[in-house]
């Protein structure tokens, strides 16, 4: 049976006029470089360099997504629309419509579509894009004094941008570089261009780790500019074109990264404490809300990059750190719920 959870509004196909809101592109192979074949255009793309294809395909997803906006109301799960073919048998629709992102394994052909939540959850190789990609700028508001940080909006933020990295970048992308990938997309100007000072390398531990660029360079998402580089820091450009349309501000995104340095209240020192553990201090923490929080084993480990059987180690040395009190597994649902203080729920 269908259902409708508290945490958004969404639409089941049939209540309206359907609205189809799914875009593919493919990258085809051509003489001269790769091209972009869009069934929504009639004119293909000019040959595209290797390095860029991927970044204009997501770019050119979100042109279309931006274009045929369309209210919140309107909006239904274009997977149940089709039968909710593109993933096994679950739970049935619920949760918000979503934008979901989803490659084939390949990776040459890319679907954008209005998703339900658990459809998107449910869906292999599938991201939500986060909704900062597409908004529209906000007006600012003077005198308004900028609230603490982890608040809803630092959480969101690095939850939204975390569920994008797990789709762009590549599967064996290590916990490290996955933190250094996230702190060049929130700092990144307009542009793509990015400056890291040396002391925020060396407060996360990365200072001097050259092998993390190079891996981020080898699945072609950013290129270092060491012709521009002045100590004390390192300067990149961001090869994602997607990421070149943030919202909101640098502002609002340079307190989420600020925040994702020591995510409260799931915190774990960086000194000797491996990247993975503090991957997933910071996963766990963007779906903490007061003492507690949930989400489903798979998408804790899409964001973190590991197998979900390496979730159960990682949740245990939480809690022996203390970052945590207490964690649960819920096989019927494979639901993973977490506490940060001792309380009557979680001793039972």
């Amino acid at each position: 049976m269908d259902r409708q959870e508290d945490n958004g509004p969404m639409r089941l196909a049939g209540a309206h006029p359907a609205v189809r809101r799914i875009w593919t592109v493919e990258l085809c192979s051509r003489a001269g470089g790769p091209r972009l074949i869009c069934p929504h255009c009639t004119v293909h793309s000019p040959p595209l360099q290797a390095a860029s294809a991927r970044s204009a395909a997501l770019a050119h997803l979100a042109r279309h997504a931006r274009a045929d906006a369309l209210p919140a109301h309107l909006r239904s799960c274009q997977c149940r629309a089709q039968g909710c073919s593109w993933h096994l048998r679950h739970r049935g629709c619920a949760g918000p419509v979503l934008l979901a992102l989803t490659r084939d394994r390949s990776g040459r052909a890319w679907r954008l579509s209005d998703t339900c939540a658990a459809c998107a959850a449910a869906t292999s190789h599938t991201a939500v894009v986060p909704a900062t990609l597409l908004a529209p700028r906000r007006p600012k508001c003077p005198g308004r004094r900028p609230k603490p940080l982890g608040g809803p909006a630092e959480r969101t933020r690095v939850r939204e941008m975390l569920t994008y990295l797990s789709a762009v970048l590549p599967q064996f992308t290590s916990p490290a570089a996955r933190l250094l990938a996230l702190q060049c997309a929130l700092r990144a100007d307009t542009r793509g261009c990015v400056r890291l000072p040396a002391g925020l390398l060396r407060g996360m531990r990365l200072h001097g780790r050259t092998e993390l660029w190079e891996e981020l360079e080898h699945a072609d998402w950013l290129l270092r500019r060491p012709e521009r580089w002045r100590y004390p820091h390192m300067e990149a450009q961001l090869l994602d074109a997607a990421l070149l349309h943030l919202r909101p501000g640098s502002r609002a995104r340079a307190r989420a990264a600020q925040w994702a340095m020591r995510p409260a209240p799931v915190v774990v020192l960086a000194a000797g404490r491996p990247p993975a553990m503090q991957l997933a201090a910071l996963a766990l923490a963007s779906h903490t809300a007061g003492d507690a929080g949930s989400t489903d084993v798979d998408v804790l480990a899409r964001l973190c990059g590991h197998a979900p059987r390496q979730t159960a180690e990682l949740l245990d040395r939480l809690v022996a750190s203390h970052a945590l009190t207490a964690w649960r597994h819920n096989r019927e649902t494979d639901e993973i719920f977490w506490w940060l203080q001792q309380s009557a729920t979680a001793s039972r």
